[in-house]
C-alpha cells in the first residue's frame, strides 16, 4: 500500500508538471502568434479622397494594404498575422500633423514587420543625380548610417495611423494622384538650451512676455483704481492696455507649441488675434474722439463720459467681434481645399468631422488677412486722425485748459499709435522667416509695454503725481469734474 501511494503521488506530481509545461508553452505560442497591430486611419473599405476618409469603391480605388519592409531593407516581408486598429492617432498634448509620400516624394513612409513606422525625410544635396523618388526606389538606404543624407522619425503603434492618400494635382479637373498618408503625432525632439536660438525663442522671450503683461497690468490698474483718471480717454486707455494683456498672455502660448494640441493652438491663435484687433479698434476710437473733440466748438469733458464709452465700446466691440466671426468662417469654411463634403454615407460622418478639422493647428492666411487687413485700414484712418488734429492745434493761437487736456490726450494717443503700429510691423515682418526678423520682432514686442508704462504714466507729470499722492496717504479729492478740473491750477499737465 506504501508503494502504491507513492506511485500515485508521483504521477499525480508528474501530472501537474506536464500540465503546467504546455500552458507555459501554449502562452509562449500565443505570444509569438499574436497579430501585429497596424493602425489604419479609416475603415477597411475606405480610402482618404481629397482629405476625407470614402468607401474606395465610390472613387474607382483600391483599399490600402500594407507592404512590410525589414530592419536591413527587405522588401515585401510576409506578415500574414496582422489585423487593422482603425482610427486616428491619441496624441494627448503632442501636435497631430500629416505626412503624404507620392511619386518622387522627399518623404518615405516604411512600415516594419513589428507594426513600427518610420518615415525617412531625404536631404537634397547637389551632389545627388536623380530624383528623390528614383533615388529611395533603387534600394532601401538605412538611416541609421552617418553617410546617408538621411532624417529618420520612429513611430509606435497608437501614435501614427496609414492609409492610401488620393488627391487631385493642381486644380480642378487635374491629375489624380494617389499615394500614401500618416497622420501621426508630433515627436519630440532634443532640446538643447545652451543653443542662443533656442534661448531666445523659448527663456528669454517667454520671460520678456511674463514682464510686459505685468508692465501692462501696472498700467491698467493705475488708469482704474484713480478716480480722476477714469475719465473717457482714462478708461479707452485701460482697455487698450487689458487687450494687449490677453494679446501677450495668447502669444506666450503659442510659443510653446509642445505642450500644445491643435485645438488649444487654434484657440490661442484666436484670442491673440481677436485681442489685437480689438486694441486697434480701441486706439481707432480714440483717435476720432480727440480729433471731434478739438473740432467741436463747445467742448466740456464732463458730460456723458460713461454714456460715450458705452457707444465707443459698441463701435470697437461689435466691429472686432464681426471681423472675428468672418475670419473664423473663411478658416473653416473657404480657405480649406476640398471642403466639400464626402460620399460615404451617415457611417462616414463621423471619419469626416474628424478629417475636417484634422490639422487645424493655426488659423489659416486667410482667416489672418481678414484680422489684419481692418489693422492696415485703422492705421491709416489714425494717420489721418493725427495729421488734420495736429494742422488744427497749430492753427490754434489761444486755448483753454480743457483744450490743454486734450493737446496731452493728442500727444498720448500719437505715442501709442506709433508703439503700437511698429510692434504689429514686426510681427508681419517676422513671418519672411529669416531669424535676424524674428529676433526684431521679440525686441520690439519686448519694448512695447516699457514704452506705454513711459507714454502713459511716466511721461505725464500729473498721472506721477496721482501716484505718488496715493503712497503718501494723501489721496486725490474724488470730484464728479474729473481730472482736468480738480487740478486745473496745479500745472502738473
Amino acid at each position: 500500500m506504501p508503494a502504491t501511494a507513492a506511485t500515485i503521488s508521483v504521477m499525480a506530481v508528474t501530472a501537474i508538471a506536464i500540465t503546467f509545461l504546455a500552458v507555459m508553452v501554449g502562452r509562449t505560442d500565443a505570444t509569438t502568434t499574436s497579430p501585429v497591430r497596424v493602425n489604419k486611419c479609416c475603415e477597411k473599405f475606405e480610402v482618404v479622397y481629397d482629405g476625407k476618409c470614402t468607401v474606395a469603391s465610390t472613387v474607382n480605388a483600391t483599399v490600402w494594404k500594407p507592404e512590410f519592409i525589414g530592419r536591413k531593407g527587405e522588401r515585401n516581408v510576409q506578415v500574414d498575422n496582422y489585423r487593422f486598429i482603425i482610427g486616428l492617432p491619441d496624441c494627448g498634448t503632442k501636435q497631430k500633423f500629416n505626412i503624404y509620400e507620392y511619386h518622387d516624394s522627399y518623404d518615405k513612409l516604411i512600415l516594419f514587420p513589428d507594426g513600427q513606422l518610420r518615415h525617412l525625410i531625404l536631404r537634397h544635396h547637389s551632389s545627388m543625380q536623380g530624383s528623390v523618388g528614383s533615388y529611395l526606389d533603387e534600394d532601401y538606404i538605412d538611416a541609421g548610417d552617418s553617410n546617408v543624407p538621411l532624417l529618420q522619425y520612429d513611430y509606435e503603434q497608437g501614435l501614427y495611423c496609414m492609409d492610401r492618400a488620393i488627391g487631385i494635382a493642381g486644380e480642378a479637373g487635374g491629375e489624380l494622384m494617389e499615394g500614401l498618408i500618416a497622420k501621426v503625432c508630433s515627436p519630440k525632439e532634443e532640446t538643447h538650451w545652451t543653443d542662443s536660438d533656442v534661448m531666445l525663442r523659448k527663456i528669454i522671450n517667454p520671460i520678456c512676455h511674463g514682464i510686459a503683461m505685468i508692465i501692462l497690468l501696472v498700467v491698467a490698474i493705475i488708469y482704474f483704481v484713480l478716480p480722476t483718471l477714469r475719465d473717457l480717454v482714462g478708461n479707452m486707455v485701460t482697455t487698450i492696455t487689458m487687450c494687449l494683456i490677453v494679446s501677450q498672455a495668447a502669444d506666450l502660448v503659442r510659443i510653446f507649441t509642445e505642450f500644445s494640441n491643435h485645438v488649444s493652438f487654434l484657440i490661442a491663435d484666436l484670442f491673440f488675434y481677436v485681442s489685437l484687433l480689438g486694441a486697434f479698434f480701441w486706439l481707432n476710437a480714440m483717435g476720432y474722439y480727440i480729433w471731434k473733440m478739438f473740432r467741436t466748438r463747445n467742448v466740456f469733458l464732463r458730460v456723458s463720459d460713461g454714456r460715450k464709452y458705452c457707444w465707443y465700446s459698441g463701435y470697437a466691440w461689435g466691429c472686432t467681434g464681426t471681423m472675428a466671426a468672418i475670419a473664423v468662417f473663411a478658416h473653416y469654411f473657404l480657405d480649406l481645399p476640398g471642403s466639400n463634403r464626402s460620399v460615404g454615407g451617415a457611417d462616414n460622418q463621423q471619419s469626416a468631422r474628424e478629417s475636417f478639422f484634422e490639422g487645424q493647428d493655426n488659423i489659416s492666411w486667410l482667416g489672418i488677412a481678414v484680422f489684419f487687413t481692418p489693422i492696415a485700414f485703422i492705421i491709416i484712418v489714425n494717420i489721418f486722425f493725427f495729421v488734420t488734429t495736429l494742422r488744427f492745434i497749430n492753427r490754434m493761437h489761444t486755448y483753454g485748459r480743457i483744450h490743454h487736456k486734450l493737446r496731452c490726450s493728442f500727444v498720448m494717443f500719437t505715442l501709442i499709435f506709433a508703439t503700437m503700429s511698429v510692434s504689429w510691423l514686426f510681427l508681419i515682418l517676422s513671418w519672411l522667416h529669416f531669424d535676424g526678423l524674428l529676433y526684431m520682432h521679440i525686441i520690439a514686442n519686448a519694448l512695447q509695454a516699457p514704452c506705454i508704462l513711459y507714454i502713459c504714466v511716466l511721461r505725464q507729470k500729473h498721472v506721477t503725481f496721482l501716484v505718488k499722492s496715493c503712497f503718501r496717504d494723501q489721496a486725490p479729492q474724488t470730484t464728479e469734474w474729473g481730472d482736468e478740473m480738480t487740478y486745473m491750477n496745479g500745472g502738473d499737465y
